[in-house]
């Protein structure tokens, strides 16, 4: 009876591993054409370093779930995607294709949705940044997640930077002493002025789609990096200042907002914009005895106590599975890293949307807002 039961628990474990070798690449099916980050991770580049889905042999697309049958068809022309691929339902491609993830990309206000029908399902979930924008729609995921068994990851282009890594890890060393500031920028010169896709800039601008402008798009990245860097400590308190610099173009919503976290023994800037002469995302994280500027995703410059000047260095590269996203899910869904408190997790991300909820009550209340807020 112990032999046969050794043999089970020996088939069930070859199975398993099988399963996410490379011959058996992850099944994935795609969740809404309106985020325009999808194009990345279909022929690849800043968002899969490891690149694109069409690309590669440890992942496979089964299906894309998008209503708008214009724009799939304008995709399938332009990556030749086969009809077949197309379905007007999550519960529909799940039915026919069998995915095992769905990857999100929908205006921001549908994550929420997305997660529960994906649950029901048991189907995993990655979406693009960020989760959510009110902490209410945060806690029903987590929830949702949870009473599923579901993993529910969230991806930012900086989680696969080499030079933010490198400052993580010096910080994490001892090599700049305990960490007092950090000041983090990310943005670019607007949607308009880069001329996003019409599906994109629809719901960009729409607050009820995407909370607020610039605040959203990019002050969420500066609260999933400092989440991640302190393992999962929230700020004490939130304030933040929006404008409309340019109303002409963006009459809905704000496109600037400065959001200072204050945490007990450190203060962090998040600098949030669509206003920058050029696209920027610089992380800089000050201790007490030097710093680290990840001035993009591969320069870093650092300087300690005792140089006589700042070192200009290209950061050593990430090993998978934490340099890519499609490396990190398929590592999380085999159970070989557990989220924990890292870029990607729920945990993070929940921490991400509660802080991005205080920046825009403090925004337009005037007031600092306190940490937690209520559920």
């Amino acid at each position: 009876m112990r032999t046969l039961r050794a043999l089970k628990i020996f088939a069930l474990t070859f199975l398993l591993v099988s399963r996410f070798s490379a011959a058996e690449p992850l099944r994935v099916g795609i969740v809404g054409l309106v985020h325009g980050h999808v194009e990345g991770f279909l022929q690849g580049g800043a968002l899969t370093p490891a690149g694109g889905i069409l690309s590669r042999s440890d992942v496979r697309l089964v299906g894309i779930v998008e209503p708008d049958e214009k724009l799939f068809n304008s995709y399938a022309a332009r990556f030749h995607l086969n009809q077949s691929l197309h379905f007007r339902s999550i519960q529909d491609m799940a039915a026919k294709a069998h995915p095992e993830a769905v990857l999100v990309f929908t205006a921001t206000n549908d994550h929420r949705r997305v997660v529960e029908e994906a649950a029901a399902l048991g189907l995993h979930v990655m979406m693009e940044k960020p989760l959510a924008f009110t902490y209410a729609d945060a806690l029903v995921i987590q929830a949702t997640a949870e009473q599923a068994h579901i993993h529910v990851l969230v991806n930012f282009e900086t989680s696969w930077y080499p030079s933010n890594a490198e400052a993580f890890r010096l910080l994490q060393q001892g090599a700049l002493g305990p960490i007092v500031k950090a000041v983090i920028r990310d943005g670019h010169q607007g949607p308009k002025l880069i001329h996003v896709p019409p599906e994109f800039l629809a719901w960009l601008l729409d607050p009820k789609l995407n909370g607020d402008g610039a605040l959203t798009d990019f002050g969420c990245y500066g609260p999933d990096l400092l989440t991640a860097l302190l393992d999962g400590e929230a700020p004490r308190a939130v304030t933040a200042v929006t404008k409309r610099l340019q109303p002409e173009l963006y009459p809905g919503v704000d496109d600037e907002a400065e959001i200072v976290l204050d945490y007990p023994k450190a203060v962090a800037i998040i600098q949030a914009s669509w206003n920058w002469p050029f696209s920027l995302k610089q992380t800089d994280v000050y201790g007490r005895t030097g710093y680290a500027k990840a001035l993009d995703a591969n320069q870093i410059e650092v300087r300690r106590a005792n140089d006589s000047g700042p070192q200009l260095s290209r950061a050593t590269a990430i090993s998978a599975p934490y340099d890519d996203p499609l490396h990190y899910l398929e590592a999380v869904l085999s159970g070989e890293v557990s989220e924990g408190n890292s870029l990607s997790s729920l945990k993070t991300n929940v921490t991400v949307t509660e802080i991005l909820d205080a920046a825009a009550q403090s925004a337009r209340s005037g007031r600092t807002v306190s940490l937690p807020l209520q559920k």
